[in-house]
């Protein structure tokens, strides 16, 4: 038997809200379709951030010290904070709303709150280190 390794977070997902009830209240059009605009507005967001950042800025950057010139403010940092972390927020919410699965929705709940508690201490820190970064070029 050919050993498996762990699945990603969204195969996990997936399986979840297929083992779990669906729940009849949320089975119509509407909500199918408001879960694809999210999927959709998620991909964007997350796409979008990922093209502005590049692979350093967005799996690197500030913990190792790999500093853009200067913080990305452009689409779209110019319409929200974190739009990867609440694209891909978008994107469970989708796929929850899409499969009428109250597992999802409920997952979606703990993510959300999971990078809501990121953000609290990633945005600080993100902060303080490009405040650090235009004092040190404005001394020179």
């Amino acid at each position: 038997m050919a050993m498996r390794g762990p699945k990603p977070a969204e195969s996990s997902f997936t399986e979840a809200m297929k083992t779990q009830p669906r729940v009849a209240a949320l089975e119509n059009l509407g909500g199918y379709y408001v879960g694809l605009l999210c999927v959709g507005a998620g991909a964007v967001l997350v796409v979008s951030s990922f093209l502005s950042l590049g692979f350093a800025g967005t799996y690197l950057g500030d913990y190792f010290g790999i500093l853009m010139e200067e913080k990305v403010t452009g689409f779209p940092f110019n319409i929200m904070e974190n739009p990867m972390y609440w694209g891909s927020t978008a994107n469970y919410l989708g796929w929850a709303l899409m499969n009428y699965s109250p597992a999802g929705l409920a997952l979606t709940a703990v993510v959300a709150l999971s990078y809501k508690v990121a953000i609290g201490f990633e945005g600080p820190f993100t902060e303080e280190i490009y405040r650090r970064s235009e004092e040190s070029r404005k001394s020179k």
